[in-house]
């Protein structure tokens, strides 16, 4: 391949940083290509050579089981390099095509497959409009069967750095691709826990394959929060990479001085009221010695008292020096099925875990009539302003709400080499993605698990479980949506077209209820207002880091906004309904009743008259659920 040439070495004029192709080699495994202009300024396109903040690139951009998908879309975020700068937003299109079937051989081509993936490392976070123009790039990349053939990866460089050059994060366009609409079918009632479960800055893991509908349910959700996509991720992947081997094994022999973790370190773990500006939480559910303690189930991150530096000088959580030895525990490359049965960690999620709960996918809609909310579409310039706490660009209303700050990860994919993140102590917490069922299996690392092909929630606390319990406010805000993204889908020529029902009206609403539950915390006197959001949820929320930034600052546009939940009101006949079925739905008998009343039915359509058990179990729950 081609050495690196003068001009791209040359600092990017747009947003694309690098394009870069990562290919499988038999012996090496996953390794960059190419690479435009090449990741380390000197070096050929050809080099194999990695930041060390980016070193698992190769692994982000050609996920794990990829050979089992002809092709694929991912979504990761980096590092920004040398500790400075913002995330670094990667979408990677995989393919993998016969390799008799190429017209140019390469010697190191051994297998019957040749799997690679085009990656664009960008400075804005344009998912979407990124990926559709580089899967089209991808397959014209592979119809060439000669991947020496690098001119088309070069002039996609050029064309996206000059066609988004002046791109603006405001607009509809941060957007494509992803489907408020979609989730909220899939989902249905479930869509708000999720919500408020990010809300409380918890370690949430959704799994899933193949990593485009991973990555799709992930980013679409985050996308209902106001503001979060466009400046709310500039925070969101700050961690150090893991040392190698040789590294931690240096590490053991010696004992650290106290001063290297001194950042990270929280003395007195029970004392939720601290105001220490130089230290936070970390939540640890894997048994970590160096914060073991029992402690409450919400624990807010203590606020930072001091302004952050704005643009590019932002002061970012600086991990400490070198890993922590706890966090370096487990040699995660070498996928040693004993590595996961830890007894310890094993024992403490069995103590602290309790039975886990299981949102089902389906619930049925109440017959209430629904409660109109129109938010009028914005017509006027969103005016921002750079947040003196948060040192995220801000709206009138505090938005976007500075979540993931701090520690707080955001990876829309996860993979196996970045496992140890889950119990960094530099990690506070995370919504990650995952497609490796190692990932999955340990329970203990998060706090929440939402299987998305299911669409199944598992809390394994039972106190969260009670935070989250949708109030009956809530239940009919989350009846509204399902109602009006349901109805209508039988034409399939205006489906999704009109304003209710449609992807911005969703965003919509989850703008006004952020916003209504934001001006209820003000509020003097606000219980009976709280109580429709949920008193204990509040209660929790209040204490976490992005609420306690938020509170810091004045906002008066929220003077304006109607602080009462948008679907209060006396309860009603409608609520009973919806509150059974939603009770339903969501318990093990209700699981059971719902498939023995589908058996039933398929049994009286064919005989005329139930059989077997369903005939001693359909009365059952009447009197016992409820």
């Amino acid at each position: 391949m081609e050495k690196a040439g003068r001009g791209g070495d040359s600092a990017p004029r747009g947003p694309v940083l690098h394009i870069v192709v990562v290919g499988f080699h038999h012996k090496k495994g996953c390794q960059v290509e190419f690479s435009y202009p090449p990741l380390i300024p000197g070096d050929g396109h050809d080099s194999h050579t990695l930041p060390e903040e980016w070193k698992y690139l190769p692994f982000l951009a050609l996920p794990d089981g990829a050979h089992n998908y002809q092709e694929d879309t991912v979504f990761f975020h980096l590092p920004p390099r040398n500790g400075n700068g913002a995330t670094v937003y990667g979408i990677s299109c995989y393919r993998q095509i016969e390799a008799k079937a190429l017209k140019v051989r390469q010697a190191d081509v051994t297998r019957e497959t040749v799997q690679k993936s085009v990656c664009v490392l960008s400075k804005l976070p344009l998912y979407g409009l990124l990926q559709a123009k580089l899967q089209l790039i991808t397959h014209a990349y592979f119809e060439e069967k000669d991947f020496s053939q690098i001119s088309i990866l070069k002039e996609l460089y050029e064309h996206m750095n000059s066609s988004l050059g002046g791109t603006s994060l405001e607009g509809s366009q941060v957007y494509l691709g992803l489907s408020p609409r979609d989730l909220v079918l899939h989902f249905r009632h479930k869509v708000l826990i999720l919500f408020k479960l990010i809300l409380l800055e918890k370690k949430v893991l959704f799994y899933i394959s193949p990593v485009n509908k991973l990555v799709g349910a992930l980013m679409t959700l985050l996308s209902l929060f106001p503001g979060m996509l466009e400046h709310g991720l500039s925070d969101c992947s700050q961690y150090r990479p893991r040392k190698s081997m040789s590294e931690d094994a240096g590490l053991h022999e010696r004992n650290p001085p106290a001063d290297d973790f001194a950042s990270v370190s929280a003395p007195n773990i029970s004392n939720t009221n601290s105001e220490t500006a130089k230290k936070f939480m970390t939540r640890n559910h894997g048994g970590d010695v160096a914060i073991k303690t029992e402690e409450p189930l919400f624990q807010g991150a203590a606020d930072s008292s001091k302004g952050q530096e704005l643009s590019d000088a932002n002061q970012y959580l600086k991990p400490p020096s070198r890993p922590s030895p706890e966090s370096s525990e487990s040699d995660w490359e070498t996928l040693d099925p004993s590595i996961l049965e830890d007894p310890a960690l094993k024992e403490t999620e069995q103590v602290g875990s309790g039975q886990t709960n299981s949102f089902p996918k389906e619930s049925v809609p109440s017959e209430s009539p629904p409660i109109t909310v129109q938010p009028q579409a914005n017509t006027g310039q969103v005016v921002l302003i750079p947040g003196l706490i948060s040192g995220l660009e801000e709206d009138q209303y505090g938005m976007p709400l500075a979540i993931f700050t701090k520690g707080y990860l955001c990876l829309p994919y996860m993979a196996l080499q970045q496992h140890h993140l889950l119990s960094d102590v530099t990690v506070r917490g995370f919504v990650a993605g995952a497609t490796n069922i190692l990932f999955r299996q340990q329970k203990h690392l998060s706090d929440a698990i939402v299987e998305v092909e299911e669409a199944l929630i598992q809390i394994h606390d039972p106190e969260l479980r009670k935070l989250l319990h949708p109030t009956t406010a809530d239940l009919r805000f989350a009846d509204y949506l399902v109602k009006h993204v349901t109805e209508n889908r039988d034409d399939v020529f205006l489906d999704g077209t009109g304003w209710e029902g449609g992807d911005e009206w969703i965003r919509a609403q989850f703008a006004v209820y952020i916003h209504a539950l934001l001006a209820a915390t003000l509020q003097l006197d606000n219980e009976k207002m709280l109580s429709d959001y949920g008193t204990t949820f509040v209660t929790a929320w209040k204490s976490t880091h992005n609420y306690r930034v938020w509170n810091s600052n004045k906002h008066p546009a929220l003077a304006e906004i109607n602080p009462n939940h948008p679907f209060q009101g006396q309860y009603s006949v409608s609520d009973v309904k919806l509150r059974f079925s939603h009770s339903v739905q969501n318990s093990e008998r209700g699981k059971k009743l719902g498939n023995v009343m589908v058996t039933t039915s398929r049994n009286v359509v064919q005989t005329g008259k139930a059989v077997g058990p369903a005939q001693s179990i359909v009365p059952a729950p009447v009197h016992g659920d409820g």
